[in-house]
């Protein structure tokens, strides 16, 4: 599987939305900086996304980009797909009628696609502050 860098800034985008919650509209530049995107691709990239159905934006000194659908409906899987396309193992020399790997293809790419699919935004802003509140300094005496 190759993720492009697209599908990585992408990826850093919609989870920094997810990571605001949908109260208000996010600048592209506040995304950029906190996912240290470049922000002339970052527009490119959210643009694309808006196109999927997957953001929505308000214009204005107000406006900025936010999730259309929640979190726990938007996946790895349908981010990665829409920007890169088919997530499939690359297959060097094609389909040989001898070859004893296309089997190994299939199975990897379900392996894969089981667990993009079944990652969600929700899950991983979740596990983003479960991983960094074990990191907090606890003052208590």
């Amino acid at each position: 599987m190759n993720v492009s860098v697209k599908g990585e800034y992408a990826l850093r985008a919609v989870f920094e939305l997810a990571l605001r919650g949908n109260s208000e509209p996010t600048k592209i530049a506040d995304i950029a900086s906190r996912q240290h995107i470049p922000q002339k691709f970052l527009e490119l990239i959210l643009s694309q996304l808006k196109q999927g159905g997957f953001l929505s934006s308000r214009r204005g000194a107000e406006g900025g980009y936010y999730l259309a659908r929640s979190p726990a409906q938007l996946t790895v899987g349908d981010i990665l797909r829409h920007i890169d396309g088919p997530m499939s193992p690359r297959r060097q020399r094609g389909n040989l009628p001898d070859s004893p790997f296309p089997e190994l293809w299939d199975e990897l790419e379900r392996a894969l696609s089981q667990v993009i699919d079944n990652t969600t935004f929700a899950g991983l802003v979740h596990r983003w502050h479960e991983k960094n509140a074990s990191k907090m300094v606890n003052w208590e005496i």
